[in-house]
């Protein structure tokens, strides 16, 4: 039996707290699992950023990274390692390059997702180029940027078609408000997305391989209230759709990790904003959703690395086009999307190898949140993000929300345990019945 060393590299950037506390958990579980008659051990290390022969072997197997959607450097290095190391990393980067939010706009409308109605507009300004005056003379038409917002319908959402963390969105209610926020625009080029107004709920999915959370998220609160803590509002039935929508963005675009912000709205999900490959993963924000993050990234990255499993490095659209030519109901397509997502995800591998080697992780968690490490982690990122004078305030307020979700997880945990188990006869999967008036 050999003793084999699988390692993770974790590719960061202003990132504080989880990344603490994914080391001192690899830690305290000191794995050693027995894998295919080897011993399988981890290392976790951070990557450096450094001059590199394109030859020199990466030494990686798996490459967590939070850089590459802004900083190129760490972009190439990780296309290289892909290339001639076969490294594994979340997330696959040709694909966060490429694919900003206008092709996944695309993509969706063209498998059916109810995407509210998008137009793009040419920017205000450029920036001088050579044949720039040329080719505008040429080609650009002038237009009437208030008959477009009228067919797009107002309360209209303006946003750059590449953007990301709310930056230069803007919410418009009438044609002089849109004349005024263009006007404003500068060099952006801009969507107009048709506004969800009013709506139920606003969601935001989080996506980490096959595993998934829903949390209602209200935007227009401070940063670390955003994330809100409730449960129940909607039944298992419902939320499935998101979670499949989520899972079917995620494995179409080859992005482990990845959120989905929908709204809910009559019975429906409307998919807004999910072009966003590095979610948020902050203890300030996510507060008692933290956790659930944290070993969300454990386990797959566990598996991923122990399992050697194979980046997609090449983009298969077609088995999803496939499946939206079909004459279908609209949920019955959404299934079978999901379908594709978690036989590519290798769901039901990545399930089993949980339940045999990570049984424990749970109540290694849970312990580690009440320690002293976990509150350093918690004063890392308080310090990074606030002013002084409201450390201690911060560092309070998270490590209280910790303890609160410890309390819930152990008694989530305890009635878990103690229901009767109860026996249920294998039975072929199927998705669910469209209910009447179902999109097609």
């Amino acid at each position: 039996m050999a003793q084999i060393t699988r390692r993770i590299g974790l590719s960061l950037g202003a990132d504080a707290c989880w990344p603490i506390c994914f080391e001192e958990i690899m830690k305290d579980l000191d794995l050693a699992l027995p894998i295919g008659g080897d011993t399988v051990r981890f290392e976790v290390e951070r990557v450096t950023i450094e001059p590199y022969d394109l030859r020199q072997k990466v030494n990686y197997d798996l490459v967590m990274d939070r850089l590459t959607h802004w900083y190129a450097v760490r972009r190439e290095w990780i296309k290289k390692a892909t290339i001639l190391d076969g490294v594994y990393v979340f997330n696959n980067p040709w694909s966060v390059q490429a694919n900003e939010k206008h092709t996944t706009y695309a993509a969706m409308m063209k498998l059916g997702l109810p995407i509210p109605t998008t137009w793009m507009v040419p920017p205000k300004a450029y920036d001088e180029k050579a044949d720039l005056e040329t080719t505008l003379v040429r080609y650009a038409r002038l237009f009437d940027l208030g008959e477009i917002g009228a067919k797009v319908g107002y309360p209209l959402f303006m946003k750059p078609y590449d953007g990301g963390g709310w930056v230069g969105v803007s919410k418009v209610d009438d044609e002089e408000a849109l004349r005024d926020a263009y006007e404003k625009s500068g060099k952006l080029v801009m969507h107009l997305q048709k506004g969800v107004l009013p709506h139920e709920h606003f969601c935001r999915c989080i996506g980490l391989g096959p595993q998934t959370r829903i949390i209602r998220y209200d935007p227009g609160a401070p940063l670390h209230q955003r994330y809100l803590n409730d449960k129940d509002y909607l039944p298992e039935e419902t939320l499935s759709v998101l979670r499949d929508i989520t899972l079917t963005i995620n494995a179409f675009f080859n992005w482990d990790f990845n959120s989905c912000e929908a709204l809910y709205e009559k019975g429906d999900w409307f998919p807004i904003d999910f072009a966003n490959p590095c979610p948020d993963s902050q203890v300030s924000s996510l507060h008692r959703h933290f956790p659930w993050l944290v070993k969300s990234k454990l386990r797959w990255a566990m598996y991923v690395a122990a399992t050697k499993k194979k980046l997609r490095i090449n983009q298969d659209w077609q088995p999803f086009f496939d499946v939206a030519e079909l004459d279908l109901p609209y949920r019955e397509k959404l299934s079978r999307y999901a379908r594709i997502a978690r036989e590519r995800m290798e769901a039901d591998k990545f399930e089993e190898f949980c339940a045999k080697h990570l049984a424990h992780l749970d109540e290694v968690v849970w312990e580690f949140f009440g320690s002293d490490r976990a509150r350093h982690a918690v004063r890392t990122k308080v310090e990074a993000l606030f002013p002084k004078h409201e450390w201690d305030h911060f560092t309070e307020h998270f490590w209280n929300e910790l303890q609160v979700w410890r309390q819930e997880d152990a008694a989530e945990r305890a009635a878990a345990k103690a229901a009767p188990k109860v026996a249920v006869a294998a039975a072929p999967v199927s998705a669910p019945k469209a209910k009447k008036g179902a999109r097609k």
